[in-house]
């Protein structure tokens, strides 16, 4: 999950600096371009700082105000991706089952993921052995 907050983080950084070039083109102030896209000025400044993603309905009003294409402020346009699109995607060499797992895993509790990793290690063999725990007691 750490890597979905890092990407967020690196889109959130591209996408207010592609802002800020756009409303100084435009010949804005923030507080102009807030108004614009209906958004208070400390929000649209925490924008273009990168320290928030805007909705789907605010990019789009960020869009037309901005006279700037989403695919720009993405950073879809140019001709190599930016780097928060080029990092690998988590788990994408990992069998559909232990991603269906995690998809779960990341849905619990903390209370709940405290026992589930009891669970998981009570499950693995102790350290230096081959043999389970489970197995121990079967044989015996």
């Amino acid at each position: 999950m750490a890597q979905v907050h890092k990407t967020q983080a690196k889109l959130a950084l591209h996408l207010g600096a592609m802002a800020r070039e756009a409303r100084a083109r435009a010949g804005l102030t923030q507080e102009e371009a807030a108004e614009r896209i209906g958004v208070a000025t400390e929000v649209y400044g925490r924008l273009e700082r990168g320290n928030m993603l805007p909705s789907l309905p605010t990019l789009m009003r960020l869009c037309r105000a901005l006279a700037v294409d989403a695919n720009r402020l993405l950073g879809f346009s140019s001709s190599t991706p930016p780097a928060w699109l080029t990092l690998e995607i988590p788990g994408e060499d990992e069998p559909p089952a232990m991603r269906r797992l995690l998809r779960t895993v990341r849905k619990l509790k903390p209370r709940h993921l405290a026992a589930l990793s009891n669970v998981a290690s009570a499950l693995l063999p102790p350290s230096g052995s081959g043999v389970s725990r489970t197995s121990k007691r079967a044989a015996s």
